[in-house]
């Protein structure tokens, strides 16, 4: 179920990327750097963080582990646009250490 999305940007506000307000799109972390050798990820959960009163939110249609079990990801759609949100992944790994990254979702109309 994993795809690897590039165009992810390392800004002051940390890790950014752009999307279509009409996008349905699969985001990917890939957790090997920071899992110990033999250890995988058991569970990946995401949430997003919007607005109140948000017409549009960002929302998740689905979301885990991949079958090589380093990287978790999220199928999000929707959002205004010019509107930012924050994506938070926790995961918890087979021998139960716990973690959690965020990105913002920079949502724009790519319409030409």
């Amino acid at each position: 179920m994993s795809i690897n999305r590039s165009g992810y940007q390392m800004t002051n506000n940390g890790v950014e990327i752009d999307k279509d307000c009409e996008a349905q799109l699969i985001y990917t972390f890939d957790w090997s750097q920071w899992l110990y050798q033999g250890d995988t990820l058991a569970s990946a959960q995401y949430e997003v963080s919007a607005r109140r009163n948000d017409p549009v939110p960002v929302t998740i249609l689905s979301e885990g582990v991949d079958l090589s079990g380093v990287q978790s990801y999220v199928e999000l759609a929707g959002g205004q646009d010019k509107k930012s949100y924050i994506v938070t992944a926790k995961i918890v790994t087979t021998s139960g250490l716990v973690d959690r990254r965020n990105f913002r979702v920079n949502v724009v109309d790519r319409t030409a």
